[in-house]
């Protein structure tokens, strides 16, 4: 445990502190020779300056706080990537925190990453409510919010169309002849992204004629297992579906592997289309098609967009909107 302190440094070094935080905070106004004489003495003793000691006389402590629902959850861990790599390169630290998706949680760890000042805070959950916004309103660091939507646009985010995205996936199924289109979403708050999800696959159906049934929408939690809960309330429903479309890589297995146990093949007996493209994507047979989210770019352009209001440089585009496609693979024939 190295316990060496700035004062240690200053008295062997036989200068003030003071003269020691300059040397350490790179502050020109030092002599060349007490500044090779400190770093000598710093070198000799191991003294490692503290970042948030440095931090309170800066007002920087270069880290950056990043809320997200669940690391364990590959779509999450994507995205963490991208901010991760990006805090790296403009040197900034992180503190990673878990919310679990839990609005108290969230607004606690957004407290408690304040109270540890940091620069900045890249945010994500799958709900943003206004009771978020009014709390991001009042943080005294700029917030970013990533593959995280939220209605009023007041706080910046980088996502990409969902809507789109989703109408897109169901217009592919309609103009290869497909009546029966089921949805396998997550949760529908207002608003999100599964509602925004909603909406497309709606607006595809009815540009089509194609009547909305509600017993081809499923609501599910993001997890393999509700992804089989799903695709066996869709096989016991009166009306099969023939095409189907999901929300998440890990729900779309989870469909995959359901149908599979039932007898049933894809794309033979029904084809089907999912949002991510996380690793799950090419990790089950067959390969899905999919929607290509980039995730990791996500992370890194909500990560470079704080960097830019941290240092309050010019920002042309608050809302960051990204491209996607779809990527054709064997689960579509």
């Amino acid at each position: 445990m190295n316990n060496i302190t700035i004062y240690d440094v200053a008295r062997e070094a036989n200068v003030s502190m003071a003269t020691v935080s300059r040397v350490v905070n790179g502050n020109p106004n030092v002599k060349p020779v007490t500044r090779k004489k400190v770093l000598e003495v710093i070198e000799r003793l191991g003294y490692r300056p503290n970042a948030v000691a440095r931090g309170l006389a800066s007002k920087k402590t270069t880290t950056v706080g990043v809320i997200i629902p669940d690391i364990s959850n590959i779509l999450f861990a994507e995205l963490a990537r991208g901010i991760e790599d990006i805090a790296t390169m403009y040197k900034y630290n992180i503190i990673l925190s878990n919310s679990d998706q839990n609005k108290e949680k969230e607004l606690h760890l957004l407290n408690t990453m304040l109270g540890k000042q940091v620069d900045g805070i890249v945010f994500m959950s799958g709900q943003i409510t206004p009771e978020h916004v009014e709390e991001f309103e009042k943080s005294p660091v700029p917030i970013v919010l990533a593959g995280s939507m939220e209605e009023s646009e007041k706080i910046p985010s980088v996502n990409i169309d969902y809507e789109q995205a989703a109408y897109d996936s169901v217009k592919e199924f309609i103009e290869k002849g497909h009546k029966h289109i089921a949805i396998v979403m997550g949760p529908i708050y207002e608003p999100d992204i599964s509602n925004k999800k909603l909406d497309g696959y709606k607006r595809a159906l009815q540009e089509a004629g194609i009547p909305f049934n509600e017993e081809l929408v499923v609501e599910g939690d993001y997890t393999y297992d509700s992804g089989i809960e799903a695709v066996e309330k869709l096989l016991d429903g009166e009306i099969k579906p023939t095409a189907i479309f999901v929300g998440a890589d890990e729900m779309a297995l989870g469909v995959v592997h359901g149908a599979q146990d039932r007898g049933y093949s894809i794309p033979a007996d029904f084809e089907v289309i999912t949002s991510d493209n996380t690793r799950l994507s090419l990790m089950v047979r067959p390969q899905l098609t999919t929607v290509v989210q980039p995730l990791y770019d996500i992370g890194a352009v909500s990560m470079r967009l704080l960097t830019k209001l941290m240092n309050k440089e010019k920002v042309s585009e608050n809302i960051v909107v990204l491209p996607h496609r779809i990527e054709y693979r064997q689960s579509t024939k």
